[in-house]
């Protein structure tokens, strides 16, 4: 079991999935990354992809954003993160989309978006980061606030490239085996 690490939900607890099939965040590199983007997200929309158990998400909403889309593929990791999700009843508003990535940022791309902070934590080694990132880049506005932050989470030895179409990375740090690198959406409207 893992622990909600600070804001509002602080101790509560979140189901992970039994085995390897879900690599979820470390206490410590979720506590150095909400100390990096601050500890109050007030207002914020954030972005869940690759979701898994809903941790990076649910941290954030309880650290005071008001909007959590979670993405997730796998029918078992979306079982899961329903659960999970509960959690947010009355902290925040939240919607999970059982769709592959990039048919959920088409999805976003007609609705309209306007998040604020995207948080990817794609499987590693397998080049999904790069190829999000250039989707996200593609939808301009219609997904993305101006000024967005995306955080890549990876293996610590993965190297991921300084620009990718508009997003600019301005941060990176390693905690162990992980990556964090922290992209800004560089357009401006």
């Amino acid at each position: 079991m893992l622990q909600v690490t600070g804001g509002s939900l602080r101790g509560r607890r979140l189901k992970i999935a039994p085995g390897e099939s879900i690599r979820p965040t470390a206490s410590r590199v979720r506590e150095a990354l909400f100390s990096i983007l601050g500890q109050r997200l007030d207002g914020r929309r954030v972005l869940d992809l690759y979701a898994g158990a809903g941790t990076l998400g649910i941290e954030a909403a309880s650290r005071g954003a008001d909007d959590v889309v979670f993405v997730e593929v796998d029918g078992s990791h979306v079982e899961l993160l329903r659960h999970n999700a509960r959690l947010l009843d009355g902290v925040a508003s939240h919607r999970i989309l059982g769709l592959d990535v990039q048919r959920a940022i088409q999805r976003l791309r007609s609705e309209g978006g306007g998040f604020d902070l995207v948080f990817l934590d794609a499987p590693y080694g397998k080049g999904l980061s790069t190829k999000t990132l250039e989707a996200l880049g593609a939808t301009g506005y219609e997904v993305l606030a101006a000024g967005a932050v995306v955080v890549v989470e990876t293996d610590a030895r993965e190297d991921l490239p300084e620009q990718v179409g508009r997003f600019r990375a301005d941060d990176s740090r390693t905690y162990g085996k992980t990556g964090l690198t922290f992209y800004r959406n560089g357009e401006t409207t």
